[in-house]
């Protein structure tokens, strides 16, 4: 069963197990070439602690230039170069630019998407968690500290911080931050999670890292047990 909003990004939706209105809603955030389907199949295991939650999965606003039937926060094209989150930013500045500008152009349709679920629930900003996995985890990243008021937190999956030279310029909002990378990650490499990590600490966010030995570009046990503990803190507290 979904649940019917009109809102500028739609994708597939789990209303509250128990039954009753959302207490609660999680947005999770899908990869480049995915789609909302993809994640939207971990509301089941969120929902067994937070029965009362609602659960969106938006379609990224864009097809995907590579993957048919996929969608995309953003391009990668422009930069031509597919190995771009394997190679040094230091180096790669004017790719990053891109990445960054592009990135930023789809924050006015996430942030309404957002604000439109926050409106349809009746809730405050602080009963919304966010949860990314790879591309939805940099969108993750840069929409939430640009928001006027704090989620209940940002859960980062084998993401990348794509503006981290104007996080302490732009920072409106600061939630916990939990980032999970896989050590085996070669699509995303943990090296950008760990250079994500001091960059959000010194910008004033309670951040941490999670590094998954073994685990390649994906989401295992570890890592939503970790989420889930965060958010029971939390919104449990």
């Amino acid at each position: 069963m979904s649940v019917s909003v009109a809102l500028p990004l739609d994708g597939p939706s789990v209303p509250p197990a128990d039954g009753g209105p959302a207490g609660r809603l999680v947005v999770f955030l899908h990869g480049y070439g995915a789609d909302g389907t993809d994640l939207i199949s971990l509301a089941p295991i969120f929902a067994e602690h937070f029965p009362d939650a609602a659960f969106h999965a938006p379609h990224a606003p864009f097809p995907c230039e590579v993957m048919a039937g996929g969608r995309q926060w953003f391009s990668l094209a422009a930069v031509h170069d597919p190995a771009l989150m394997t190679g040094d930013p230091a180096k790669m500045g004017a790719a990053f630019a891109a990445l960054e500008r592009d990135s930023r152009s789809v924050l006015p349709t996430l942030d309404a998407t957002l604000d439109g679920l926050l409106d349809h629930y009746g809730l405050p900003a602080d009963r919304l968690a966010l949860v990314g996995f790879s591309q939805g985890t940099m969108m993750a990243l840069l929409c939430a500290p640009r928001r006027a008021e704090p989620v209940a937190a940002v859960v980062g999956f084998s993401g990348s911080l794509l503006s981290p030279a104007s996080l302490p310029t732009e920072t409106r909002a600061r939630p916990p931050v939990l980032l999970v990378h896989g050590d085996a990650d070669d699509v995303v490499p943990v090296s950008r999670a760990r250079q994500a990590l001091p960059v959000l600490k010194a910008a004033g966010f309670n951040a941490s890292l999670i590094e998954v030995p073994g685990l390649p570009h994906a989401i295992d046990d570890t890592g939503l047990d970790a989420a889930i503990a965060l958010l029971e803190r939390i919104w449990n507290a």
